[in-house]
């Protein structure tokens, strides 16, 4: 491979790690504290169990793209798979319920929905060119 493209691919998954890692610990513990940020709070449910949960995910898949970040690309493409496959579905619910108008504050999408979108792309033209270039 390349090394100017894979120092972009081990930057993306980088960013990725850093990025879902921060937002994980954010909604896993200090998830009033975020929607408070956003102005949102009276959007909180009344179980906050859900949010930490997903604050969970989100650190979990963070880890997995520390994993694909310092690892062989070639041998963690399946991981590739799966971090891609997970920016695909925040970008689609976000989106979807941005559409019908169901999106508790802009910020969901105009922020995180962008930055998942970007990456998404990034990591699926990432995945593609290792299944058509194979080690």
């Amino acid at each position: 491979m390349n090394p100017k493209r894979e120092f972009f691919y081990r930057g993306l998954f980088l960013v990725s790690a850093i990025y879902d890692l921060v937002l994980g610990i954010v909604f896993t513990f200090f998830y009033s504290w975020a929607f408070g940020l956003f102005g949102i709070s009276d959007q909180l449910p009344k179980f906050g169990g859900f949010l930490s949960l997903i604050g969970a995910f989100l650190f979990v898949i963070g880890i997995a793209y520390w994993l694909i970040y310092r690892g062989d690309l070639y041998k963690n493409i399946d991981l590739i798979t799966v971090g891609t496959l997970y920016k695909l579905a925040y970008c689609a619910i976000a989106y979807t319920y941005f559409a019908i108008g169901l999106i508790p504050h802009i910020i969901f999408v105009a922020l995180f929905g962008i930055i998942d979108l970007v990456m998404f792309f990034f990591m699926l033209e990432c995945l593609l060119y290792l299944k058509k270039n194979p080690n």
